[in-house]
């Protein structure tokens, strides 16, 4: 039995790990581009619409090769049936718009508009080392960027998080493959919502969802709680991707002002109770901050 295969939709291919029906998306439009190394169990598409607009449509039940242990496709039928609701519950600016959402034959889609923009960490393209050292990268040419305009897509990310935790909701997965940057407009989005969850809650898996560089302690600690303190550490670990060096959190590595780096060393606590007590209250403090430093 071969490992994988390969499909064609419009002209453009793709390999899954089994054939796989796609009869359903010719009534959205003309694919134009295919996603298939996600590692969540989904197959996205940018479709063109019969208006002439453009679609990102995110598909779970296919066979995918990359994918994790949310691999089994009713698996990641029910986490994309899931957040739908999620994304209904946090509609913003900052957030890609759920445009329609159905059922199909063998598994699920969910429709957004389109999203002008690269994500910040595209790993099919550019794998480390390349994300760091290529000028192709998006987050090389993000870093290149004047560090004024780094620090408004920061706020832009706060803000929205900001609203997740008034409105209830933890983040979970939340890295940089979760941000679509347009460097023409120079406006930050967000995607890849799909497992933050409602209320708080206790962390029953050991190691959770995500990326590491982005993790709090708790996040890999059976029985620990998972709230808004634990999404204060996975902001300030972003604000260290595109500000500083990353994993490496020194000020030598820093590039904004000192004022800013102490509210985002504190964010980055490995102890809960120093750490600021909600979203809000680190939005406040680096807000702040980004005055005393200019």
């Amino acid at each position: 039995m071969k490992d994988k295969v390969q499909l064609e939709l419009d002209g453009i291919s793709f390999e899954l790990k089994e054939p796989h029906s796609f009869e359903w998306i010719a009534r959205l439009g003309t694919v134009f581009r295919v996603f298939d190394q996600q590692d969540s169990g989904n197959l996205s598409f940018g479709v063109l619409g019969r208006d002439g607009k453009r679609k990102f449509v995110k598909y779970a039940g296919a066979r995918t090769i990359h994918a994790n242990s949310l691999s089994a496709p009713a698996e990641a039928i029910h986490y994309l049936k899931s957040s739908v609701s999620i994304y209904e519950d946090l509609a913003h600016d900052t957030l890609i718009h759920l445009k329609d959402h159905f059922a199909t034959e063998h598994g699920y889609a969910c429709v957004f508009d389109w999203v002008e923009g690269e994500c910040l960490h595209a790993h099919w393209d550019f794998p480390p080392p390349a994300k760091y050292e290529d000028p192709r990268s998006p987050y090389f040419r993000f870093r290149q960027l004047p560090v004024k305009t780094r620090i408004q897509a920061m706020e832009r990310i706060l803000d929205f998080h900001t609203e997740v935790q008034r409105r209830g909701y933890v983040a979970v997965d939340f890295y940089d493959g979760s941000l679509i940057y347009d460097f023409d407009k120079q406006t930050m989005k967000i995607c890849d919502i799909d497992l933050y969850r409602k209320g708080s809650f206790t962390n029953t898996m050991g190691r959770m969802w995500g990326s590491s560089r982005f993790m709090s302690p708790e996040e890999f600690e059976l029985g620990a709680p998972i709230d808004g303190v634990t999404n204060v550490f996975n902001l300030g670990a972003m604000a260290f991707s595109l500000l500083g060096g990353e994993l490496d959190r020194s000020y030598t590595r820093w590039d904004a002002g000192e004022a800013l780096y102490q509210v985002v060393i504190r964010a980055i606590d490995p102890e809960r109770a120093s750490r600021y007590a909600s979203v809000a209250e680190l939005s406040d403090a680096w807000k702040k901050a980004v005055l005393q430093d200019k």
